[in-house]
C-alpha cells in the first residue's frame, strides 16, 4: 500500500497551517526530550565526531575554523537529521500514529514536517555550537561568501528529511534502521570530502563522488565559507558562485528525486 503526502482533502493553507505544524512540533519536541537515551546521542555523537577531526590530524585544503563547522554540519545532517527522522517516522507509523493524525485536519506535509521540527532545531543547535567554539578557538575567519553556506545547510536539511521519509519505505521496524541507513551514512563518511578531501581521489571517482547526496552540501560550504573548491583551488566571492554551479545543481536534482520518492513510497500503515 502506498500513500501521498498530501490527502485528497487539503486543510486551509495560511496561519492556520503555522499553527497546526507548530503544535505538532512542540509536542514532537516534548516527546523528545523525555527521551534521555535520544537527547544525549544527539548532543554527543556529532560534538565527538566533530571533536576527532582536529585530534586526527587530517590534513585538508580547508583551514582548521572552515573545516570543523563543515564536519558540524555534515556529521550532523546524516548522523542526528537523517538518522533520526528515519527512527522517529517509522516509529510513529508502526505506533499508528501518522494514521491518526491524518485523519485531522492536518495534511500529510504538514505532519512530516511538524515531526521533523524537533531533529532540525537540535541539528542548527549543534551547528551553532561549534561555530561558537571555533570562534572561542581564535579559528574563525570571515566567509568568502555568506549565501552559499545558508543554501547548503537549508538544502541539505531539506534533502535529509526527504530521504529520511523514503528511507522509511525499506524500514520495518525503528531498530532495522541500523542497518537500512548504512549505506548512506557509510557512502557520506567515505565519499563526500568530510573525512579525506576530494582532490586526493582518482578523478574517475572523485566525479563519482561530487554525484553523491551529502558532497554538493559539503563542497558548498568549503565555498562560502574558505573559498575552496573540490580540487584544493582557491577562490575568491565571485570565482565561489562560478564554481558552485555542480554542486547546486546536484543538490537540486536530489531534492527532486528524494521527494519523488518519498511522495510514491512512504506509507502511513505499518508495513505487514
Amino acid at each position: 500500500m502506498t500513500s501521498t503526502l498530501v490527502p485528497a482533502t487539503t486543510a486551509a493553507a495560511g496561519p492556520g497551517r503555522v499553527r497546526r505544524v507548530a503544535a505538532l512540533a512542540r509536542g514532537e519536541l516534548r516527546l523528545f526530550l523525555r527521551n534521555r537515551t535520544a537527547v544525549i546521542n544527539s548532543v554527543l555523537l556529532p560534538l565527538l565526531l566533530v571533536a576527532a577531526v582536529p585530534a586526527l590530524g587530517i590534513d585538508g585544503d580547508v583551514p582548521l575554523g572552515p573545516q570543523l563547522i563543515v564536519t558540524a554540519v555534515g556529521v550532523t545532517l546524516v548522523f542526528l537529521t537523517y538518522y533520526n527522522l528515519v527512527i522517529t517516522y517509522v516509529a510513529r507509523r508502526e505506533d499508528l500514529v501518522l494514521q491518526r493524525m491524518r485523519t485531522g485536519e492536518l495534511t500529510g506535509l504538514e505532519v512530516l514536517l511538524g515531526t521533523a521540527v524537533p531533529t532540525l532545531l537540535v541539528t542548527l543547535g549543534q551547528i551553532a555550537l561549534v561555530t561558537v567554539g571555533v570562534v572561542a578557538l581564535g579559528e574563525w575567519s570571515a566567509p568568502v561568501e555568506y549565501l552559499l553556506p545558508v543554501v547548503a545547510l537549508l538544502g541539505g536539511g531539506a534533502l535529509m528529511a526527504v530521504l529520511a521519509a523514503a528511507s522509511t519505505a525499506f524500514t520495518r521496524t525503528a531498530e532495522s534502521a541500523q542497518v537500512t541507513t548504512l549505506p548512506l551514512v557509510v557512502a557520506t563518511s567515505a565519499m563526500s570530502g568530510l573525512i579525506t578531501p576530494l582532490s586526493v581521489f582518482p578523478d574517475a571517482l572523485a566525479t563519482v563522488a561530487r554525484l553523491m547526496p551529502v558532497t554538493p552540501v559539503v563542497e558548498l560550504l568549503q565555498l562560502g565559507l574558505a573559498g575552496v573548491t573540490w580540487d584544493g583551488e582557491v577562490v575568491d566571492a565571485g570565482g565561489a558562485w562560478s564554481a558552485a554551479g555542480l554542486p547546486l545543481a546536484v543538490l537540486a536534482g536530489w531534492l527532486v528525486l528524494g521527494t519523488l520518492a518519498a511522495t510514491r513510497w512512504f506509507r502511513w500503515a505499518p508495513r505487514r
